[in-house]
């Protein structure tokens, strides 16, 4: 008897296995997992030569232990051929390049259309059959505004609830809201296109009901070709100077717009008021301008427009204090002459403004 080095008996050998009776039956053998890894691994083109080692092994293990599978391990071995061939084949040929660039399309086709709910101030996109064009609208295709689009979301403004109050109703808050919208968006009008037109989608009358759409979503559009680059001008891209500089001589463009349909012989009242407004929309101007502290370059510019205004300021007074229609025109021409379409440029060119000024309208 010998002992283990810890002074315990040595361990007993294991009795050797006792051989099943004459006659016992015999397991039945089992089916070789390589082949069946193999064979799904050749009808799935899982890395196609995976397929053809797997069933090397699996014919090895099989003749070795009498296992089944060996029709496995074969049809899964020339699967596996077959789409290693062709794989070959297909980088060979470049078929697989432009089956992942059509896929790759697809893929940012799909990820760039959005519901045209889902737009937001800022975003750009495109509309099928250009953005001008009326009609019901579901998803849009968003574009980066570097490229090429049809317009570009201003904001937006809700609908009070109630019942659905019509397209012409909608439609006449919505063109006086979103031109206001879409004026603050872009503070810069000199650097507004001349073929952006104020757009917008606002609710029908079944997206009012079934999606409870309230929202009436502002934008610039293309009225042809395209816009490119984003048009907006605001607190979020201009700095203090600019903004400053632009609000108060947009504050004057806005009181010349409101200019009365009527001649002063039709409506004397109605241009003498407006008149009244444009001095007052002066001083206001005036008194932001000087009220604003403009740093180097463009300190002197601004002087000089502020000089121009003060000018055109007395001749609005006098319009605006005219007793008939021939006094009113008397003042109102110089008044206009004081006040040309490219006021400004330089100072706009120191203050790293668009100085491209509006063009006279043809009619």
């Amino acid at each position: 008897m010998s002992s283990s080095p810890q002074g315990w008996p040595a361990p007993q050998q294991p009795y050797p296995p006792v051989p099943p009776p004459p006659g016992a039956p015999q397991p039945s053998p089992t089916t070789s997992g390589l082949a069946i890894a193999s064979l799904i691994t050749g009808i799935v083109c899982l890395v196609p030569p995976l397929g053809l080692v797997l069933g090397a092994f699996a014919l090895a293990s099989i003749k070795r232990k009498g296992q089944n599978g060996k029709g496995l391990a074969i049809a899964g071995m020339i699967l596996s051929l077959i789409s290693t061939l062709l794989v070959a084949a297909g980088f060979a040929t470049g078929a697989f390049k432009d089956f992942a660039d059509g896929a790759r399309k697809v893929q940012e086709e799909v990820a760039s259309t959005d519901s045209a709910f889902a737009l937001r101030t800022g975003d750009c996109f495109n509309q099928p059959g250009g953005a001008v064009s009326e009609k019901e609208v579901m998803t849009v295709k968003s574009v980066d505004c570097a490229k090429p689009h049809d317009a570009e979301v201003t904001g937006s403004f809700k609908l009070a609830d109630g019942a659905y109050p019509g397209v012409p109703a909608i439609e006449k808050q919505a063109e006086d809201r979103c031109l206001t919208i879409s004026e603050q968006y872009s503070l810069d009008s000199w650097a507004v296109p001349e073929n952006a037109v104020t757009f917008y989608y606002h609710p029908t009358e079944d997206s009012w009901k079934l999606q409870k759409d309230r929202t009436v979503t502002c934008a610039f559009a293309a009225e042809k070709g395209k816009l490119t680059g984003s048009l907006r001008a605001d607190a979020t891209t201009l700095d203090a100077d600019q903004v400053a500089y632009l609000k108060a001589m947009n504050a004057l463009d806005a009181a010349l717009f409101a200019e009365p349909e009527a001649d002063p012989e039709e409506d004397l009242d109605a241009n003498v008021t407006w008149a009244g407004s444009v001095e007052e929309a002066l001083d206001g101007t005036i008194a932001q301008l000087k009220g604003h502290t403009f740093p180097g370059a463009s300190a002197a510019p601004v002087a000089e427009v502020v000089k121009e205004l003060e000018k055109a300021r007395k001749h609005w007074a006098k319009a605006a204090a005219s007793k008939d229609s021939d006094t009113f025109w008397t003042h109102y021409e110089p008044g206009y002459d004081a006040l040309p379409l490219d006021l400004g440029k330089d100072a706009r060119a120191a203050l790293k403004l668009s100085t491209k000024a509006p063009v006279e309208p043809t009619s």
